[in-house]
């Protein structure tokens, strides 16, 4: 994946680019202030939880480099977004992250003789350094130490937009001025009036909190590190001189590779000798480990639990299922949803208000004769408490939580607006063939004429021989049947077909063998099976054995394993569903017997499903359209929602707000389910954050609050939030 993740459009292009150095919300929001006020940029979004942008722009006006450019004059980096980038920011992170340890170390072995000191207080027991040398290890970490923080908030200023590292300085610098200016004008009666440990305190735990933070954030949310983890590095390629381990960049297009149990395929492919079963969940959500035998495709990343093959490279990289799941993760976690642009909103005000509200603390304490000292201290823990950052992370934790583990149920949404729109849904409107059924016709019943001296497995496996010299879909049909039973083939010979009629041919030592139609074997259908409603409904093939009638099959294309299983979920989640199809009447209503269903549709054309999708919507109705044919690309584009295939026509992948990559309802429900708990975290997330600040801030504002408490509070809240979206990745889908 070395190329830039671009998609072009006449003079419109699309570009994802990873941002290096954002601290809080407030950072993702100068970005976009910036760009939004360029000329040529139509869209900029930020997702702080990802840290990565998300724009369209004129190509004829703007480069990529223009971006990176302009992100680089709010004092952040920007890499055109690719799998090398991902590769080289987790490296940068990974040191970045070890340098931040180091620093955070430092910090607190510095804040040790404090703490004791503060824990001293609880017990009764007033010890502290001497005043002299509180100054100088306040010193050394305002001025050392806290150095980050200053060059954050003064980039921030210079964007125009104030972050949470602009409290925290305002704050904690002025605690250190205020007690070194104390410090040196009372040096009798110092220890009365400074408050060097809550300016090292405070720092302390702000910078615990954005190294929690940034650890949670990166190893716990982001499901981009777990997929680069699925292709293994190393890979067995069959070469002139034997089988040679080499590095997997050197493997190209046509390559014989070799996996054995315990390892991961490297590149889509065909499998070219042995078997073993792979576990493909990560893409399909299919539980259930797969048989793969010569012939069959396997993918990237499908880890081997048993056996050995052998297979050969056709799609590397990007170009494979997995390189594909990978890109369209990675946008969908770094759109927003629009649950964010409240959040947004708010950041965007929130630090110029809280620094007026500290103002307001200090000159009204001071005004009340409550002291300096303590009309300083209020101030400040107003400030420290107020840091927007679970504010910011509330939305986009969530929701990359949501589609990730959406991702590992084989649901790929297209972005994180249409995952939200998914909660949302009450109606489910689903099209029949391919959907509900499997799309290729099935034995759905057999009947053996009363007077046969054949079982009914041996009347199959002689169709089968028959059949297997003919394409007929009905034929086949039989063929697989029978190969599903691991019926031993037999060898027919002397072949004759009738078009449309049916087929007889000379079968071992069994004679001659017809089948076909009910006129073409002269069978009157009994009246016993007319009063089935499948046999009324299905293709009949009937044999007939030395022209003596032996059975028949009913061949229709019949309900897939988990469908009824799928509708009662969607059911239980009170959804109202339909189907529409273009199937013939009879067929349809048979189909809604066996599910339960009230309402459904017939021998509807692509402009009437869509009509009908929109009759819903104007009724009030949240409508979600599943499909997968190029007759369903009108009624896909018409819903509020719309789930296709992957597989299935092209036209109706890229009409949909997402994508099934089981072919299953079942995903239907688990996508419906996973949306209803993804946005009711983020509502728990606001809900904390806001009520975080507006019970906060007046208890500062009163003193009830020193700045150390609120600086250990506004880390843990972040903390809180992340922790929220995490239960995601755990809870049950109901």
């Amino acid at each position: 994946m070395e190329e830039n993740l671009l998609t072009k459009s006449s003079q419109t292009t699309s570009a994802r680019f990873a941002i290096e150095g954002m601290d809080c919300q407030a950072c993702a929001n100068r970005i976009e202030k910036v760009l939004r006020r360029q000329q040529g940029i139509q869209t900029a979004d930020v997702n702080f939880a990802s840290d990565e942008l998300q724009t369209r722009f004129d190509s004829k006006l703007l480069s990529t480099e223009d971006i990176v450019q302009m992100v680089a004059k709010t004092g952040f980096k920007a890499t055109p977004a690719s799998e090398s980038s991902f590769n080289a920011l987790a490296e940068a992170d990974s040191s970045k992250h070890t340098g931040i340890a180091w620093r955070l170390a430092i910090i607190w072995l510095i804040a040790i003789p404090f703490i004791i000191g503060m824990l001293g207080m609880l017990i009764g027991k007033h010890w502290m350094l001497p005043p002299l040398w509180q100054f100088i290890l306040a010193t050394i970490i305002q001025l050392g130490f806290a150095w980050p923080f200053y060059t954050s908030a003064i980039k921030s200023l210079q964007g125009g937009v104030a972050n949470m590292d602009v409290l925290v300085s305002l704050g904690t610098l002025a605690i250190w001025l205020y007690s070194s200016i104390m410090l040196f004008n009372h040096q009798n009666h110092a220890h009365q009036y400074i408050y060097f440990e809550a300016s090292v305190m405070v720092i302390a735990f702000v910078s615990l909190g954005k190294y929690l933070e940034q650890r949670t954030k990166k190893q716990s949310l982001n499901s981009m590190s777990l997929l680069l983890q699925l292709t293994p590095k190393m890979v067995r390629k069959q070469t002139e001189n034997g089988w040679q381990e080499v590095p997997l960049s050197q493997i190209q297009t046509g390559d014989i590779l070799q996996t054995n149990a315990g390892n991961r395929i490297a590149a889509d492919g065909l499998v070219h000798s042995g078997e073993a079963w792979c576990d493909e969940s990560y893409l399909t959500g299919e539980s259930k480990p797969l048989l793969k035998q010569t012939g069959d495709k396997v993918l990237a990343g499908a880890l081997i639990s048993n056996g050995s093959i052998t297979y050969q490279a056709q799609t590397l990289g990007s170009q494979t299922l997995l390189g594909d799941m990978m890109q369209a993760l990675a946008q969908a976690q770094g759109s927003k949803a629009p649950i964010a642009r409240l959040a947004d909103k708010v950041s965007m005000v929130f630090v110029p208000t809280v620094v007026a509200i500290a103002v307001l603390t200090f000159l009204l304490n001071w005004w009340l004769g409550n002291g300096i000292n303590e009309a300083v201290t209020r101030g400040v823990a107003v400030l420290v408490i107020a840091c927007p950052c679970a504010l910011g992370l509330a939305t986009p934790a969530a929701m990359m939580v949501g589609m990730g583990r959406s991702a590992r149920y084989g649901v790929w949404f297209k972005d994180a607006a249409a995952l939200e729109r998914t909660s949302q849904v009450d109606t489910v409107v689903l099209d029949k063939t391919g959907t509900l059924t499997s799309g290729q016709p099935q034995i759905v019943a057999q009947w053996q004429a009363p007077e046969s001296k054949y079982s009914q497995q041996k009347i199959l496996q002689l169709a089968a021989a028959v059949e297997e010299l003919t394409t007929h879909p009905l034929a086949q049909a039989i063929i697989k049947a029978a190969q599903q039973q691991q019926l031993t083939p037999l060898t027919a010979t002397n072949s004759h077909s009738d078009i449309g009629q049916g087929t007889l041919a000379q079968v071992e030592n069994y004679g001659t063998i017809k089948v076909g139609n009910p006129t073409y074997c002269s069978f009157n259908i009994p009246e016993e099976l007319k009063q089935q409603e499948i046999w009324r409904i299905a293709s009949i093939v009937v044999v007939a054995i030395n022209d003596k009638l032996e059975g028949a099959f009913a061949i229709a294309d019949a309900l897939k394993k988990d469908t009824v299983q799928a509708i009662q979920r969607l059911k239980q989640q009170h959804i109202d569903i339909y189907i529409m199809s273009g199937d013939q009447h009879s067929v349809v209503e048979y189909i809604v017997k066996q599910l339960g269903i009230n309402h459904y549709h017939a021998e509807m054309n692509p402009r009437a499903k869509a009509e009908a999708v929109r009759q819903l919507m104007q009724q009030g109705n949240v409508v979600a359209m599943v499909g997968d044919g190029i007759n369903d690309a009108p009624a896909l584009a018409a819903a509020d929602v719309s789930f296709a295939m992957y597989g299935g026509a092209d036209v109706a992948t890229n009409t949909a707000s997402a994508t099934l990559m089981r072919h299953s309802v079942t995903q239907v429900a688990d996508a419906l389910a996973l949306a209803h708990a993804t946005v009711r975290v983020v509502k728990q997330n606001l809900f904390f954050a806001f009520f975080y600040n507006i019970l906060g801030i007046p208890l500062a504002a009163i003193g009830l609050l020193s700045p150390v408490i609120a600086g250990a509070a506004m880390a843990m809240s972040s903390i809180s939030v992340l922790l929220n979206a995490l239960r995601l990745k755990k809870s049950g889908l109901e």
